[in-house]
């Protein structure tokens, strides 16, 4: 009995010292996991810096998740991941350290077959609360419009209800769908279509409308011209720890800023 408790103990302290060295031979070469997750207008630009950030430093990966800038927000709050993403403005009771990274222009678009080249605000806050429901209404064809929204808890969707819908509600008929993406994609193939996607995406496939006389370009924005705009916002619980931090100052650097100016967002320091 006693030979088999001492070999029992030679086997426990074999496995005990391999344990520790490998936990050491691990900490020295293991991976720093920074989670991010929220907005899903600010992921795509979040993926392309964290592909940049993680060249030029391989012992990092930076996960990042979509679900709508509220699920970020309330992720954040709960401590469940390093960085939220939103794209729209916190409310009192969201008690988190903002980091603005850039400003992005919500931009009204329609297929490039639609000869309508621009609206006034009043127009666009009409067809989205249903009260303009046929393009005849707006100088063209005799066609209902079909008018696509964002889900609620979309930080796209909250900006454009403040800066656009002034307090009148996005009418319950029209189409609803869970990204930037879908919506450019439904535009982009269906002429009679009208949606909302971040300046960032525009590109041939949709026409970006004029908006009281004034077109959603990155000097508008700068200026302040066009005023559907909103910050592109990292979130924190507390402050960043240092490997967080490491990523952020990437982000505002001028690589970072330039990087983000190149999809067509406007720097945090514009």
């Amino acid at each position: 009995m006693f030979k088999k408790i001492g070999i029992f103990f030679i086997i426990l302290s074999i496995i005990f010292v391999c344990s520790c060295s490998s936990k050491g031979k691990k900490d020295g070469n293991k991976k720093r996991i920074i989670t991010i997750a929220g907005s899903t207008s600010v992921m795509p630009f979040t993926e392309k810096l964290a592909e940049y950030f993680m060249i030029q430093n391989p012992k990092f990966i930076i996960d990042v998740q979509g679900g709508g800038s509220t699920a970020g927000i309330q992720a954040c709050l709960n401590n469940t991941v390093d960085l939220g993403m939103s794209s729209r403005k916190l409310k009192p009771e969201e008690r988190l350290n903002e980091i603005i990274i850039c400003y992005d222009g919500i931009s009204i678009v329609v297929h490039p077959e639609n000869p309508i080249g621009g609206l006034t605000l009043d127009q666009v806050r009409g067809i989205f609360s249903g009260r303009i429901k046929n393009w005849k209404e707006l100088g063209w064809i005799d066609r209902r419009i079909d008018a696509i929204t964002r889900e609620e808890g979309s930080g796209t969707r909250g900006s454009f209800e403040d800066l656009v819908m002034k307090g009148e509600e996005v009418d319950d008929s029209i189409m609803v769908q869970d990204s930037n993406g879908s919506v450019k994609e439904i535009v982009a193939t269906d002429p009679y279509a009208i949606g909302y996607i971040s300046l960032g995406l525009v590109d041939k496939r949709v026409k970006a409308l004029i908006i009281d006389g004034v077109a959603p370009t990155i000097s508008s924005i700068k200026t302040g011209a066009y005023k559907i705009m909103r910050p592109f916002l990292f979130l924190s619980h507390g402050d960043p720890d240092d490997y967080t931090s490491k990523f952020i100052e990437f982000v505002l650097s001028k690589q970072g800023q330039d990087l983000l100016k190149k999809e067509g967002l406007v720097g945090s320091y514009d």
